[in-house]
């Protein structure tokens, strides 16, 4: 359970607000701390909390009831950070040449080509009975799509106002016929 003490505290409630969303906004991304602004009253500089003020963050003005001898806050805390956020996500094709079955799938840029199969497995558990191509060439299972040359095309698309979803990579898959079972 995140942060139990502070259970029915209304400081918990931007944090209940946003479960389960990317808070990675609320944070600095060089210093890991919370973005900072110029409090417009005080003139001094303050967490930026336009969600509202939550837990561990100090109030706007002095306050002799907030108590700081938590020791690291919350967001510091490593377990309570709930995976990693990627660098860039994209969608590609997965054309099953067998069946002719296609499937749209968003993966991480950090992914290999296993862990892409794997939950490309959703839509077919024997994806591991098949061999992985683009344009032809066999795909090294352990490289991310960018590594086997799936070059992301995202930022040319962008440049000239067309929708990456109409030009997605299709990447064939070809059946092997090697009896696994799974």
């Amino acid at each position: 359970t995140a942060l139990p003490i502070y259970k029915g505290d209304l400081l918990l409630k931007p944090i209940l607000n946003s479960a389960g969303k990317d808070i990675s906004h609320w944070f600095d991304k060089k210093t890991g701390n919370l973005r900072t602004h110029i409090d417009p009253v005080t003139n001094c500089r303050v967490a930026y909390t336009p969600q509202g003020r939550f837990v561990h963050v100090p109030p706007r003005f002095p306050a002799s009831d907030w108590v700081n001898d938590f020791g690291k806050p919350w967001w510091q805390d490593e377990k309570y950070c709930i995976g990693k956020l990627s660098q860039k996500t994209r969608k590609v094709r997965i054309v099953n040449m067998l069946t002719s079955q296609a499937n749209t799938i968003e993966v991480c840029s950090e992914e290999n080509m296993l862990e892409i199969l794997k939950r490309y497995e959703e839509h077919n558990r024997h994806a591991a009975s098949y061999t992985w191509k683009f344009c032809g060439s066999n795909l090294d299972m352990n490289r991310t799509l960018q590594e086997n040359g799936v070059e992301d095309e995202f930022e040319n698309f962008y440049d000239l106002g067309m929708n990456e979803d109409d030009y997605l990579p299709a990447i064939h898959l070809y059946f092997n016929d090697d009896l696994t079972e799974q």
